[in-house]
Order: C-alpha cells, then sequence, then structure tokens
C-alpha cells in the first residue's frame, strides 16, 4: 500500500494534481514532514488543481491555522497547519472535527491531532541532499497506480496539467482528461497492462484514414496512454441534444462500417467464431436466474453460427460498438473509442451492436433503413444476412444480459440491472427469426428481467 520515490518539484505538483482528481468530499489528506519539505507547496498543487479556473492564491496557514476554498465539484476544501495548535481541544473551536465529515481536507503537521478520521490518506514528504528533490511516501490504496500516472504524465510534458476524471467503461481501465497550457489530452490508465491491442488497433485505424485518436505519449509496460482528445461529443449526447441530427448520424455510422468492412481483416485480432461466441453465452447460462436449466444454449449458439454465418467472410468489428464510444465531429471523421477488444467477425456484429443498444432506445424502423443501406451498399444476400444478424442480436443480449447480473452482484454496480428490459426486448424480437426456434425453445421459461427478477438479482449484490 506504501509508495516511496523522489520527486522533483514538478513531479511532487503531478502527484498533488492527480491526487485531487480522485477524491471526493469527506477524504482526509494528512500531510506529514518536516518545516520546509514542501507540504504547503503539495496542497497548494492540490486546491488550485480542483478549482481549475477559478483556482485562488493559496497562502500557508501556519498563522490562521485554517484557510478554506470552494471547491467547483461541491463541498469545500480545507486547508490546515496545525504546527501552532496548543491543544487539541481547538480543533471544535476550528470547525475541523466537522469539516472532515463533509469536505476534503488537507491537514499539516496531523500528528496533533487526538487521532487521525479513519480511512484518511498519509503523505510524507521529506527533504533530500539536493534541495530541488524531495522524498516522497503515499500511503494508501492505489498509491503505486497513483505515483505511476503521475510520472507518466510528468515524463510526457504535461506535468503541469489539471486532471480531471472522465466517466469509463465496465471495465477496470480508468479515462482522465489532462487541461495544460497547451490544449487537452486524455490519460488511459489500463492496471492489467494489457494496451498492445489498443496501440496496434489505434495504429492500423489511423493508418486508414478512420478517426482514432492519435498516440501522443506511451508506457505500454505500465498500461498507460496519453491519446488526442476527441471531445465530449459522444454520439448518445448529440442524438439526445439534437435528434434532427439522427439521420445524417446513422448513415455516417452505417457507412463507416461499409468502409472498414471493406478493409482486409488485420492479422493480430482473434477471430469471433461459433465457439468463441459459445463461450461468451456461458456468462448468461451460470448467471441469469433460472438460466443454469438451460445448459445447451452455448451449444446452439454455436451450431447456428456455424450454419447461419458462413455465406460471408469475417470483417473487422470494433465489437464495443456504439452511441457512447462514437465521438460526432461534424465534416471530420467520426471519433472512435475503446476498440481494444476488435475481432474478426461476421459483418453485422458491429451493425447489431450499434442499432440494438443497450444502454438507449434505437427506434426500430431506423434499425430497418440501416440493415438496408448497409445491405445496398455491400450487395450481401439479405435473407442470409438477415438470420446471421439475427442471431448475433440474440448472442450479443445473452452476453450483456449476464454480464449485468456479474457487474450487479460481484462488482456492486447494480445500475446496470436497469438497462435489462430494453436487452431483454432485443432478445424478443430476435428470437422471434425462423431460423432461431431451436434457441427460442431452449429459452422459453426463462423469466423476463421485470421488476420482480431485477429485485432478486439486487439483494445480492455486493454492498
Amino acid at each position: 500500500m506504501s509508495t516511496r520515490l523522489i520527486a522533483s518539484e514538478p513531479l511532487t505538483a503531478a502527484l498533488a494534481r492527480m491526487l485531487a482528481a480522485d477524491l471526493a468530499p469527506g477524504a482526509t489528506v494528512l500531510l506529514e514532514g518536516p518545516v520546509g519539505a514542501g507540504k504547503t507547496h503539495f496542497a497548494r498543487a492540490f486546491i488550485r488543481a480542483r478549482q481549475g479556473d477559478l483556482a485562488e492564491d493559496v497562502p500557508s496557514p501556519t498563522f490562521t491555522l485554517v484557510q478554506t476554498y470552494d471547491d467547483p465539484r461541491g463541498s469545500q476544501i480545507w486547508h490546515a497547519d496545525l504546527y501552532r495548535l496548543t491543544d487539541p481541544s481547538e480543533l471544535s473551536e476550528l470547525g475541523l472535527d466537522e469539516a472532515m465529515d463533509e469536505a476534503i481536507c488537507l491537514i499539516e503537521w496531523p500528528d496533533r491531532l487526538t487521532a487521525p478520521p479513519p480511512g484518511a490518506l498519509t503523505v510524507t514528504l521529506s527533504p533530500c541532499p539536493d534541495p530541488d528533490l524531495r522524498g516522497i511516501e503515499l500511503d494508501f490504496p492505489g498509491a503505486a497506480r497513483l505515483a505511476a500516472r503521475a510520472g507518466f504524465v510528468t515524463q510526457a510534458g504535461w506535468d503541469e496539467a489539471r486532471v480531471l476524471p472522465l466517466a469509463g467503461d465496465a471495465s477496470a481501465r480508468r479515462y482522465f482528461r489532462l487541461e495544460g497550457p497547451g490544449g487537452t489530452a486524455v490519460l488511459m490508465d489500463d492496471a492489467s497492462g494489457a494496451v498492445a491491442p489498443f496501440v496496434a488497433m489505434t495504429d492500423w485505424l489511423r493508418d486508414r484514414g478512420f478517426g482514432a485518436p492519435a498516440l501522443l505519449a506511451q508506457d505500454a509496460a505500465q498500461g498507460l496512454l496519453l491519446l488526442q482528445d476527441l471531445g465530449d461529443d459522444l454520439v448518445a449526447r448529440v442524438l439526445a441534444r439534437q435528434p434532427d441530427l439522427a439521420p445524417v448520424i446513422q448513415d455516417r455510422i452505417t457507412d463507416l462500417l461499409v468502409d472498414l468492412h471493406r478493409q482486409p481483416v488485420p492479422g493480430f485480432v482473434a477471430p469471433l467464431d461459433g465457439a468463441a461466441m459459445a463461450d461468451l453465452v456461458r456468462l448468461f447460462t451460470q448467471k441469469y436466474p433460472g438460466a443454469a436449466a438451460a445448459p445447451r444454449i452455448p451449444a446452439l449458439i454455436a451450431e447456428l453460427h456455424d450454419r447461419l454465418c458462413r455465406d460471408l467472410p469475417p470483417a473487422l468489428s470494433l465489437r464495443d460498438f456504439h452511441a457512447e464510444n462514437l465521438v460526432w465531429r461534424d465534416a471530420a471523421p467520426l471519433g472512435l473509442l475503446d476498440y481494444q477488444d476488435a475481432v474478426a467477425a461476421h459483418p453485422a456484429y458491429d451493425l447489431v451492436s450499434c442499432l440494438q443498444d443497450a444502454r438507449r432506445d434505437v427506434d426500430p424502423a431506423v434499425e430497418q433503413a440501416q440493415i438496408a443501406r448497409y445491405l445496398a451498399a455491400t450487395g450481401a444476400d439479405e435473407a442470409a444476412f438477415r438470420a446471421a444478424y439475427a442471431l448475433i442480436g440474440a448472442q450479443r443480449a445473452l452476453r450483456i444480459l449476464g454480464i449485468f447480473v456479474r457487474l450487479a452482484v460481484r462488482d456492486g454496480k447494480p445500475r446496470y440491472l436497469d438497462f435489462m428490459p430494453r436487452v431483454w426486448g432485443h432478445l424478443s424480437r430476435n428470437l422471434a427469426h425462423p431460423a432461431l426456434a431451436p434457441l427460442a425453445d431452449a429459452l422459453a421459461g426463462l423469466p423476463a428481467p421485470d421488476a420482480a427478477t431485477r429485485e432478486r438479482i439486487h439483494a445480492r449484490c455486493r454492498p
């Protein structure tokens, strides 16, 4: 849990800014170290990072004991220097005890406290023989990863950047926006270190004119990438804000897939064949209520894939291809996100992914129009393509239902349960295709994810 490093002044400030991106009201940071070790320097960088454009002067609170600052993300930031505290009872007069419950508190000389609050983070600074360096010890969960991120952005020349957390996906990857003097960038942190597929796919897409972000810096060994910032105009947000743009945007998405599928499949992506699709569906049989009574589902998926998806050769599938992983950039190519799991799959796969979106409703008329647009552009056999489309839609729905249960129960993320009725609707529509009759029979009798079923799942969620 404890991480030690020797830091320059820029790296010290970068550590503070990275920590500022992580904390929420109620967090307390204990800043330990002798006079002149850099505690106030650390606190100043932290406070100014939280405040951004509203940043104030941050003087040392040695004489005032406490300085308070508005936090644009809510609550307040309290910066306390307890060096001159003569008695712990004075904490009540300062209001620091109450502040630690609802504000972010940075406390220098915390040994004056009667006891640190539970869960407090400790940052210890110490001088080095070189006056431009200091020793830093970080003692809190995730300290090593935070230090790695700070070191990476400092080495990449972004040490002065403000760090803001970005909403992540269902994976363990984390994303941050860096706001520096020269613009913005996005930091991707994959603690598993598995960024090589993302890098390879990025290079492949950009070499062919597709809208993947430029790689600005990378440390593949540590799973850290600095990416071009494609902006906040996710297609899902643009469609919600400007529904009149829907026809243009939907056509652009389908045309992107047409162009993508004209490219030879890169040799470094894995196949998503019948066996692989069957294996992914096992999560549904393991997690969804009652599905253990239908053990033949994965085998049926494999059999149907081998029969219904053999008319077309595999195409490149970006896989998580939906409106929250696409960025609208007007006339520029659509921005692409989250494609590190790309595979070679039936050409219908990404069309299904986008048109049967688990997170948002797509008008069935729009879905049918885009299928027709794809068929007209590619000349694929309509009957065969629609049968494969229905199978892939059913397989994806089953897998997603299993994932949502796992996210809720194992990872304590019950918000995904709210998407299940929509996904079940996709499943039901796909199962209506005559070619999927054997799969429909195997799934008959399983409970729909109605309110009662979701409540049973929710009762099993990790606190």
